[in-house]
């Protein structure tokens, strides 16, 4: 079957996407031959036959979604790069130069290929739907554009507004493309098929007329419109660039020196750089990780973790019990999707400090243009704040985000239980506590689950969903459906000390305490993380996440494990001290002015072990292959059932760097026989248990195994 369908009414051509066996279209090869032949055929009936090429979509809310990845991906060699961006271009070059007046009708996502493809259409319209979604995001795959976005884009919106879209990857609205100039008129979705008919006749009546005007700043347009202001604006954007991507993510460089080199140059000169660079980087490293985490994103949007045969249930009103920085959050997100959300406190102080953080990022979501002032005081009107349970019985879900304390939890459960609806759901924010001791809470177990956001609840896209022995799996279903409904990425875990992202990650911070207590240098430890990739060092994250909130993880996890997990000393000093991190002034490091310092009294309060010198090295195995060597036990003991759930929870979690694919795809890449050998090595060294290796990481090692077979693509399960 075809995926192209061309034709022509009162000299209007009509070409219409639909891609068989596929929700959304997709540039693939075989489609953009079929683009070629169509395009070559209306370049022969130009000639008083055809007026104009209207270019839609038949696909429900997606125009075209770019490039088949799975084609990028199989790329072995930059001339193979190099032959599919030049071919691509040149179907694009014929489009663009058809003695036609050519339309783009955008009915949903129009991206990367896609919006190459519609800019090399003379204009595009797109419906006011929440579903349009314009961009290039390339960047994101390590790849720049390579169908001639780069040079076609900063010439029709404008040079500013042109590196936004491409060297972030972010997409945009249909009301932002209209107020920037990408497409040219918006209409309502139900009537988007005939107003685009009706805006081609215009032209071809004569009584259509379109005058792009950039809205440009004076500064901007001093910026752009002379050489000496271009060359401030690429500096500045370079400076940028490089402190957002520390030099780990080449594409965003590259893609800002080909518009730097070829902006107010001839096209051609410009395609020729563009397909060069995109050559360049379809075969690296960095590329292929970072196409394989693309695939583990899709994959867990999807994920059925239980049966689509199990009822799954709207969450229509929430409620949250606790008003600390995680309740504050949670109702801030809930309100942002439209959830009346009632939130409860044992008294008002902490219930304002709620509302005013709710307010503050819905602020700046309004200074960004993402909200309008109207939509965020009907969303911040959601959010009801109660020092009592009243309103609590109409609710559908329940989340409890109280001080991490069993009893206490285990108390606010017993409350709820004897006020909410029978169908409504429990849910604990808990970060390590066990969800089946607090289900002993109430009467109905099987609608206990965990829900841990992690902080700051509106940037951290993930949420690991906790179930129980006795956790039903309609419940499950429903929570499921309201996370990925709040638009976060859903791991679910079996009910174990720490679950799985807390678990991986304290042997990380511990051995960094570690290592400071050898006499390594603050800023060296997490100087040393954040050159391997880590946005933040082990122990500035400890000071931003709060150490006492961290310290009740450890104890937990030290409880459970014994030996493999006891705190460090220091962990415990500082505790002793109220030194919390950020929260406190002071953890770590000091933080009292605009620029943190390393705190001296973290120093004078360590005992030094002197076990000589640790090389850079030696120190980020350490820290790296302890998190290894628990997310294999967590495999092990099947709190997941596969190496992708561990992957997409450390980068969506914790911020594993995506470069390197994910934690386990990083061990394999080094090779499971060498982590091990260097465990061995640091137990034989310090005679700790916590290098011990776990049995699947010796069995693998035996077997000269990885994490990952060659079965990359099966999917992820539940045990």
């Amino acid at each position: 079957m075809r995926a192209l369908n061309l034709k022509i009414e009162n000299k209007i051509a009509i070409l219409e996407f639909d891609q068989p066996d596929s929700k959304v279209n997709l540039l693939n090869s075989a489609t953009m031959q079929e683009l070629a032949e169509n395009i070559d055929q209306l370049a022969q009936k130009s000639q008083g036959e055809v007026k104009a090429l209207i270019i839609t979509s038949k696909k429900e809310g997606s125009f075209i979604a770019g490039a088949d990845i799975k084609e990028i991906e199989q790329i072995q060699w930059a001339a193979e790069a190099k032959e599919k961006s030049e071919k691509g271009k040149q179907i694009l070059n014929s489009l663009q130069n058809l003695d036609l007046i050519t339309l783009a009708v955008i009915n949903g996502d129009c991206l990367g290929g896609g919006l190459e493809l519609a800019v090399a259409c003379k204009y595009r319209v797109a419906s006011f739907s929440d579903r349009v979604k314009i961009g290039l995001p390339e960047v994101k795959l390590g790849l720049v554009p390579g169908w001639g976005g780069t040079q076609r884009l900063p010439r029709l919106i404008g040079l500013t507004q042109a590196l936004k879209m491409i060297l972030s990857g972010q997409n945009i609205s249909g009301r932002e493309a209209l107020r920037n100039g990408l497409v040219d008129r918006l209409f309502p979705e139900a009537r988007l098929k005939e107003e685009s008919f009706n805006f081609v006749r215009g032209f071809l009546e004569g009584t259509e007329h379109i005058t792009r005007i950039r809205r440009k700043g004076f500064s901007k347009a001093l910026l752009e419109n002379n050489p000496l202001g271009r060359a401030v604006l690429f500096q500045q954007v370079k400076k940028n660039l490089l402190k957002k991507t520390s030099g780990f993510y080449p594409a965003p460089l590259k893609a800002l020196e080909i518009i730097k080199r070829t902006y107010g140059k001839s096209n051609q000169s410009g395609f020729i750089l563009e397909s060069e660079i995109f050559s360049q980087l379809a075969v690296t490293e960095v590329s292929k990780n970072l196409i394989k985490v693309f695939y583990l994103n899709e994959k867990f949007k999807k994920f059925p973790w239980v049966s689509d045969q199990v009822k799954q249930t709207k969450v229509n009103k929430c409620g949250i019990v606790g008003a600390g920085l995680m309740g504050g959050g949670i109702a801030h997100l809930t309100s942002s999707h439209d959830i009346p959300t009632r939130i409860r406190d044992v008294n008002f102080e902490p219930l304002k400090k709620a509302l005013k953080t709710a307010r503050e990022i819905f602020d700046y979501s309004l200074r960004n243009r993402k909200l309008k002032k109207n939509q965020v005081e009907y969303k911040m009107g959601l959010i009801s704040p109660t020092v009592t349970y009243q309103g609590f019985e109409n609710t559908d879900i329940v989340i409890e985000a109280v001080v991490e304390d069993l009893s206490i939890k285990q108390k606010v459960f017993k409350e709820l239980s004897q006020i909410i609806s029978p169908r409504a759901v429990l849910a604990s924010n808990t970060s390590a506590l066990s969800i089946g001791r607090l289900a002993e809470a109430v009467s109905y177990p099987e609608r206990v689950v965990g829900l841990h956001f992690f902080n700051p609840v509106h940037r951290m896209p993930l949420v690991e969903i906790i179930k129980s022995e006795k956790t039903s799996d309609q419940t499950l279903a429903q929570v499921i459906a309201f996370a990925r409904g709040l638009g976060k990425t859903v791991i679910v875990v079996q009910d174990r000390p720490g679950f799985l992202v807390n678990r991986i990650l304290f042997p990380y911070l511990n051995e960094a305490a570690s290592l400071l207590e050898e006499g390594m240098q603050i800023e060296k430890i997490d100087r040393i993380a954040r050159r391997f990739g880590m946005p933040l060092g082990p122990l500035e994250l400890a000071d931003e996440v709060g150490i006492d909130v961290g310290y009740k993880v450890a104890k937990i996890l030290q409880d459970a494990f014994g030996d493999r997990m006891r705190i460090v000393s220091v962990l415990n000093n500082l505790i002793q001290k109220g030194l919390l991190g950020k929260k406190s002034g002071q953890g770590f490091y000091l933080h009292t002015g605009k620029r943190k310092i390393p705190n001296p009294q973290v120093y004078r309060m360590t005992k030094i072990n002197n076990r000589g010198r640790v090389s850079d090295q030696a120190a980020l195995k350490r820290m790296i292959y302890t998190m290894v060597n628990e997310a294999a036990r967590c495999l092990e003991e099947k709190v997941v059932n596969c190496p992708e759930t561990i992957d997409i929870g450390m980068i969506a979690g914790i911020g594993f760097p995506p470069f390197r694919a994910g934690l386990l795809r990083y061990a394999d890449s080094i090779g499971i026989e060498a982590i091990v050998t260097d465990l061995v090595n640091f137990q034989n060294q310090f005679g700790q248990e916590r290098f011990r290796p776990c049995d699947l990481l010796l069995e693998k090692s035996r077997q000269k195994q990885s994490f990952y077979t060659h079965d990359s693509n099966r999917k992820p399960e539940y045990a």
